[in-house]
């Protein structure tokens, strides 16, 4: 009888971020043990033929929110339903995001979420933590999440004013406190202040359905706050992480800062690479309402495919999906007024196959280059490499068995998620999972997900990951300021008058 513990993929094209080849991959207890051809196995092993397939590693979704409480109510995918639809969608690890209230511990609220998700995960996980507030206690507890907790990054909102929103002074010290502490500095970059001031706007105009949500956070107020946004981290030498670029401009800020030799990662999202903001002008409301996200898809059509374009070539460094699922009826709380329209779309499941469909298929990226945006780049940010992304001996078991000539059809009747809506519905994908595998273990085939609450595990990250910060060490060797020597000065000084007084 084969040991769940041990297995061979046979035949398959494996591929890598740098190179694809020709061969087996054997597994045992969890960790890959030897890639190539003709491999000497022990018997009782599992054989899964790979032949004609192709062997990826598994995909890396670097941005969820699995039933979080926001904006009055909680999104339907929890810990448990959305980590089983990311297995049936080749995903095998997620990173989701704790944020604390403003004014909370940023400690208790890591401790909150870790409760939550680990009795419900069947894959891997990690988290990133929130800085909704600033003072010295913010800043000690960041020192004591990156030397206790394995947390590597922190995401900061220049959006949602009076809520999570903070100033440049604050983003200036947060900043000041993730390069001293070796972690990464994330930012939702969106003016929010501006946002306001449209929001009130487009109510007093009359517009209160989906479609004011994107005309009061224009592309406009999205390019301003990621200039902002790289302008202050650059002040402070540290490494900056734009989440969710949803936008040309943004996304030419990125590209622009990239190319100026800023040390900047840029993230589109599946959602934005996938669709786009034509549907908030859709007679239905309910329909236009599942699109309703921050910042928002954009209403140029031309937008997925340009995103698309600065992904393959390197411009944007990786994809999540920021899947925060409400359903429809949850969404309804702004049925009357598109500011109380809880924000989120869904993603975790289909974020592989649509860019396999809109980047592989289309002819933009290869199949290398698919591996490094879904998975590698991911973990050489977060400093999970060679642990995950990597098939490799020594890497962690995390597989994909992916038939590039297989389709299929997205649709909310027959995805793994729990929200009732899908908004890639009727897309036909070229690129399917047929088999994926966690910690060595098969969880997903044949259409079924296997795995169990709680399989999956918590992966600490250490900080100062070298892929981030060796160009920011570098820098600060040989570019840190310094003042010129000189003579001091021994002319006349005027008086100025005190108090009116010479």
């Amino acid at each position: 009888m084969a040991s769940p513990n041990r297995i061979l993929i046979k035949g398959g094209k494996i591929v890598n971020e740098d190179a694809t080849q020709i061969g087996d991959v054997y597994i045992e207890d969890g960790k890959i043990v030897a890639v190539g051809l003709n491999q000497n196995v022990p018997d009782c092993v599992r054989v899964i033929d790979a032949k004609g397939q192709l062997v990826l590693p598994g995909g890396i979704d670097t941005h969820t929110h699995m039933e979080l409480a926001f904006m009055g109510t909680k999104a339907v995918d929890d810990f448990n339903i959305g980590t089983q639809a990311a297995l049936a969608g080749g995903t095998t690890m997620i990173l989701d995001f704790v944020i604390p209230q403003k004014g909370a511990s940023l400690l208790q609220a890591y401790e909150k979420w870790r409760s939550t998700a680990d009795p419900k995960v069947c894959c891997d996980y990690s988290l990133h933590v929130a800085v909704t507030w600033w003072d010295e206690t913010v800043k000690k507890e960041m020192e004591t999440l990156v030397q206790e907790k394995g947390i590597n990054s922190f995401k900061m909102f220049m959006a949602y004013k009076g809520v999570f929103m903070l100033q440049d002074h604050e983003l200036y010290s947060a900043f000041s406190q993730c390069k001293e502490i070796g972690a990464l500095a994330q930012v939702h970059a969106e003016n929010g202040d501006l946002i306001a001031e449209g929001a009130k706007r487009m109510l007093a105009l009359g517009i209160t359905g989906p479609e004011g949500h994107e005309l009061c956070r224009p592309e406009d107020v999205e390019a301003e706050a990621t200039q902002r946004a790289i302008t202050i981290a650059h002040a402070v030498n540290c490494p900056l992480y734009v989440v969710h670029v949803m936008s040309k401009s943004a996304a030419r800020v990125v590209a622009g800062a990239r190319r100026s030799g800023r040390v900047v990662f840029g993230e589109p999202i599946a959602a934005g690479l996938g669709t786009d903001g034509t549907h908030y002008w859709h007679q239905d409301w309910s329909h236009a309402a599942r699109f309703v996200m921050g910042p928002p898809l954009r209403p140029d059509p031309s937008t997925p495919g340009y995103l698309m374009d600065l992904l393959a070539n390197d411009d944007l460094s990786v994809t999540g999906t920021d899947n925060c699922t409400f359903s429809i009826c949850q969404k309804a709380l702004g049925k009357d007024d598109f500011t109380k329209i809880p924000n989120g779309v869904n993603g975790v499941e289909d974020r592989m196959s649509v860019i396999w469909e809109k980047g592989v298929h289309s002819g933009k990226m290869d199949e290398n280059r698919f591996v490094a945006v879904t998975s590698t780049n991911a973990a050489k940010i977060f400093n999970l490499y060679p642990q995950k992304g990597r098939i490799a001996p020594g890497s962690d078991a995390d597989l994909v068995i992916w038939d590039p000539k297989a389709t299929r059809t997205i649709s909310a009747k027959t995805h793994h998620q729990a929200v009732d809506y899908n908004i890639f519905e009727g897309m036909v994908c070229h690129g399917v999972p047929v088999v994926t595998i966690s910690r060595g273990k098969v969880v997903y085939e044949n259409g079924k997900v296997l795995a169990k609450p709680g399989e999956g595990r918590f992966i600490p990250r250490k900080p100062f990951a070298e892929f981030v910060y060796k160009r920011v060490h570098q820098r600060e060797e040989v570019r840190t300021p310094c003042a010129v020597s000189r003579q001091p000065y021994d002319g006349e000084i005027i008086s100025l008058p005190h108090n009116g007084k010479p």
